[in-house]
């Protein structure tokens, strides 16, 4: 991978660490030497480009920031990490975003997951070009506060970056969805029209009574962008756009944690953190727990994604009368956790074969038990027919 020319080596605070700490094993990119990425699994990524932030200018800061915690952490065995640095910023945002295409796409190609401590969330439409070369449908999960649509016609900020996202000619993305979003922030029309697209949304409601049923949703995602001020300012108070409301900070390490097990997700990123704003590193302490525990997520991968049904899955039928399906269920006995198949055009089968089964909760099964369809697979079935 010829990667290294795009990045510089970080700026991490001096300091010893024990055996046991992430900043005496990770493989870091030093002054001297770029490290060998030879069995590297997760790399961080910092990039501090925040030109198109939309009222948190500084967030370019949080990349080293967010490092001098994460280093103090302690090790997750069986994940090996490499540092690789900071992506020099271009001339222009565009010119960063070519940069940061190209670097997640090698990384990816390697099977590499970046994470990515941006930085304003509108890298995320970078992240998304970095799949073109994968020649695949994705998922993107976004978890925040509002709805990123703006306008598609306007130039890309972090407001709106997701309609360019889903208007780039690319036809990348097969679905989307926004989750713990907060309804005193959205325009009805937003959420109307990402339905009328058959994505997802889900209300911080929905989410925090039962924190098991964000797990099918970023299970579902090959991206997922946490913007950080989605979580609530008493416990992340380093974002010049957090509120009272929002997530708590054990939560978005949830999220995090269901990340890292998820079999399909391949990148992620944790944007808009703004160290001009933090109290006592409170926000940087965070977001390293939220690398953290995607790390202990990922060391904790089960590899169960039903392929093909075998002696390690449960399969159930459940018919619905109003309208006439059938819907059948898989549930994985090495965690027990849920699919559902969409049936899907034969001819189609190479590009929505990634699709077809869809991560669901054992609610969605009850649901269908009782001749109610569940909102996941109607959704899936309008985009694979």
């Amino acid at each position: 991978m010829e990667i290294q020319e795009y990045l510089i080596p970080a700026k991490v605070e001096d300091q010893s660490y024990e055996l046991y700490q992430w900043g005496n094993s990770v493989r870091q990119y030093t002054e001297s030497n770029f490290p060998d990425l030879e069995g590297i699994k997760i790399a961080i990524l910092g990039i501090g480009e925040s030109r198109n932030s939309t009222g948190n200018e500084g967030c370019a800061g949080a990349p080293d920031h967010v490092r001098n915690h994460f280093y103090k952490l302690s090790t997750i065995p069986g994940v090996s990490v490499a540092d690789i640095g900071n992506l020099v910023p271009g001339e222009t945002t565009k010119d960063t975003y070519l940069a940061v295409e190209y670097v997640c796409s090698e990384l990816l190609a390697n099977n590499i997951t970046p994470i990515i401590i941006g930085g304003s969330q509108d890298l995320t439409f970078a992240n998304y070009l970095a799949y073109q070369k994968l020649k695949q449908t994705i998922n993107i999960v976004c978890i925040d506060r509002k709805v990123d649509l703006g306008d598609s016609e306007e130039s890309i900020d972090s407001n709106s970056y997701l309609s360019h996202i889903i208007g780039h000619p690319s036809s990348l993305l097969f679905n989307l969805s926004l989750a713990a979003y907060q309804s005193y922030f959205v325009n009805d029309e937003e959420i109307e029209a990402l339905k009328k697209m058959y994505f997802d949304v889900y209300r911080l409601g929905h989410i925090q009574p039962k924190m098991e049923e964000a797990e099918p949703i970023v299970r579902n995602a090959d991206i997922l962008s946490f913007d950080i001020s989605s979580i609530r300012q008493s416990d992340a108070p380093a974002c010049a756009n957090t509120t009272p409301n929002g997530l708590y900070g054990e939560e978005a390490c949830q999220i995090m944690r269901y990340a890292g097990m998820s079999d399909k997700l391949s990148s992620v990123g944790i944007y808009e953190l703004n160290p001009l704003f933090d109290n006592r590193g409170q926000t940087a302490y965070l977001a390293a727990q939220m690398i953290w525990y995607f790390l202990e997520g990922y060391s904790n991968r089960k590899n169960d994604f039903p392929v093909v049904a075998g002696k390690d899955y449960m399969k159930y039928r459940v018919a619905i009368k109003a309208p006439e399906h059938e819907i059948v269920f898989y549930k994985s006995l090495k965690t027990d956790r849920w699919w559902m198949e969409v049936p899907y055009k034969v001819d189609d089968k190479s590009k929505f074969e990634r699709h077809h089964l869809v991560p669901c909760s054992y609610d969605d099964y009850l649901l269908a038990c009782s001749e109610e369809m569940p909102d996941r697979w109607w959704q899936a079935y309008q985009k694979l027919n």
